[in-house]
């Protein structure tokens, strides 16, 4: 959550139980996807440093969104308003290493094998810009609390796609493998509309307007990777690297990536 500059909603708020439980179950699908992938030796602290400075900037986002939560509850409104200035600007970071380690990964050859290299390469700066979006439309309605958390939240949800993908037996969805991770996702919203019919008996209009624009981010990755609009992207992206040879809409082998050139 980000920058608040009014009243917070008081301590023991109906559903401030709802958003805090929620901001730790998130919290819980990300730190325990990275920790099983470090935990088999899928991933090690040996990566290049784009991929750890894209970690530490992530996983501060995480930390970020949990610490807002916990602040909105126990009322402590400063703590919230200082954090939020940082978190405002966090997002600038979150989405130029996003996409800087999705390219790195396509020019290396490096997608994992259940995804397909050119879907892989439009769903992660889509689910960033969603991210952005929802997110920066929570602080443009941060005086309205009940608007302000539930579009935090929907926003939130857009990134634990990484973390679905790590706990998921994701080869056994293929080929719908990145589609099982939104599917994942989209479940934490519905939830929280579930919330809200049980608690007040409808649906808060917030809701219905960002998992509409998480539906809309499918859309939207689905129609540009099967489109020449995405082929071309492909083609620019991977262009004079190891990648270039991956087929854009076959799925890579398993096993380790090409190894890279100078021109990567």
């Amino acid at each position: 959550m980000t920058t608040f500059t009014g009243r917070l909603p008081l301590s023991g708020g109906r559903d401030d139980g709802f958003f805090l439980g929620g901001a730790i179950a998130m919290t819980l699908v990300l730190v325990a996807g990275f920790s099983l992938q470090l935990a088999v030796g899928r991933s090690s602290f040996s990566s290049p440093l784009l991929v750890h400075a894209h970690a530490v900037v992530f996983m501060g986002w995480v930390g970020i969104y949990l610490l807002q939560n916990v602040f909105a509850v126990t009322g402590r409104t400063a703590l919230h308003r200082r954090l939020g200035w940082i978190a405002a600007g966090w997002m600038v970071a979150m989405l130029v290493l996003g996409c800087a380690v999705t390219v790195a990964m396509l020019r290396r050859g490096g997608v994992p094998f259940f995804f397909r290299p050119l879907q892989f390469l439009v769903f992660d700066p889509v689910a960033l810009v969603t991210f952005v979006g929802l997110t920066t439309s929570a602080i443009l309605l941060r005086r309205r609390t009940d608007w302000h958390r539930r579009l935090h939240f929907c926003g939130m949800a857009m990134l634990l796609g990484p973390g679905f993908g790590r706990l998921l037996p994701s080869p056994m969805f293929m080929p719908w493998a990145w589609e099982a991770t939104m599917a994942a996702s989209l479940l934490f919203p519905l939830a929280g509309m579930a919330a809200d019919l049980r608690r007040e008996g409808r649906v808060h209009p917030a809701w219905i307007r960002g998992f509409a624009v998480m539906i809309a981010s499918v859309v939207a990755v689905e129609a540009i990777t099967y489109s020449p609009v995405g082929a071309a992207l492909y083609r620019a992206v991977t262009a004079g690297s190891p990648g270039a040879a991956v087929a854009p809409l076959d799925f890579p082998p398993p096993g380790p990536p090409p190894a890279a050139t100078p021109a990567s």
